[in-house]
């Protein structure tokens, strides 16, 4: 039997030393001059970051939406191919946060874990229990559900507080809600992880305290300004890890000629050596 999600996530932590995860978000507009106006550029772009990064790294998640606006999708299928062939071991989240219920959300699924044979999904939770079972039936793959999110304004909504379900239980942020269903009630497979912005350390402390152990993926760190050491204080557990902490255009586009690569792994050596510091 393969390996699970969270197996395979535990194994890259200690293998690599990394709670580092790169976004794949590639945007031709970014790309260095010798690959624009290539038909496969997307592809070759994100491969060259995935090799010169694959040491470094807890996980590779490539955002569907750079690749779908460009009619990509096969470029993707590729490269999560190619970083299975390559990378071994490198589990790969499909940042596609998608949101519905019956059989459409058994769709999606199949579009995650059968086409493009992600290992993880990232996943809407706002239409309950029933819109999440579906990614469920996979008991060896990742469902990453949106809890607290990065951008200002998550608040609208996550923030908001909602009375206990049962009587006597004091009010909770929706946030704090999704998080303790999540851990309580959702997760049978074992398999479930949640989304906490890093621009928000004092609300990855009170999921982290909810969930226990339970996997976070973390995006907020680099272009969208969240502290690194706050971050990993705030949301690593007892062993040092439980955190997939992410970084995308820092990395991405950190250099702009045909040694994009390197330049790309320099960034992330730095990142990875600046969470490790505080682990």
């Amino acid at each position: 039997m393969s390996a699970t999600f969270t197996q395979t996530l535990a194994s890259a932590w200690e293998r690599n030393n990394s709670l580092l995860c790169v976004g794949l978000d590639p945007d031709p507009a970014k790309f260095p001059a010798h690959l624009k106006g290539r038909d496969d550029a997307i592809l070759e772009f994100c491969k060259a970051i995935v090799d010169a990064t694959a040491d470094l790294v807890c996980a590779f998640k490539p955002q569907i939406a750079y690749f779908a606006a460009r009619r990509a999708e096969d470029q993707l299928e590729d490269l999560i191919a190619h970083i299975h062939e390559r990378h071994p071991g490198i589990p790969v989240i499909l940042d596609a946060k998608r949101g519905d219920i019956g059989s459409t959300a058994q769709q999606y699924a199949v579009e995650a874990f059968e086409r493009f044979r992600a290992d993880a999904v990232t996943v809407n939770p706002y239409m309950g229990r029933d819109s999440v079972e579906p990614y469920l039936a996979y008991p060896d793959k990742g469902v990453i559900l949106l809890c607290r999110t990065s951008n200002p304004g998550g608040s609208d909504l996550q923030f908001l507080h909602v009375q206990g379900g049962k009587a006597g239980e004091e009010p909770e942020r929706l946030y704090e809600r999704v998080a303790r269903l999540v851990a309580e009630e959702w997760n049978r497979t074992g398999q479930c992880a949640l989304v906490v912005g890093a621009t928000y350390p004092h609300e990855i402390a009170r999921v982290r305290e909810i969930t226990g152990f339970m996997p976070l993926l973390v995006p907020g760190i680099g272009a969208q300004g969240g502290d690194i050491e706050a971050t990993v204080k705030a949301g690593r557990t007892g062993a040092g890890t439980g955190l997939m902490i992410n970084s995308s255009r820092a990395i991405l586009y950190a250099g702009t000629g045909e040694d994009f690569a390197q330049v790309s792994r320099q960034a992330a050596l730095e990142t990875r050596n600046s969470i490790n510091r505080w682990r």
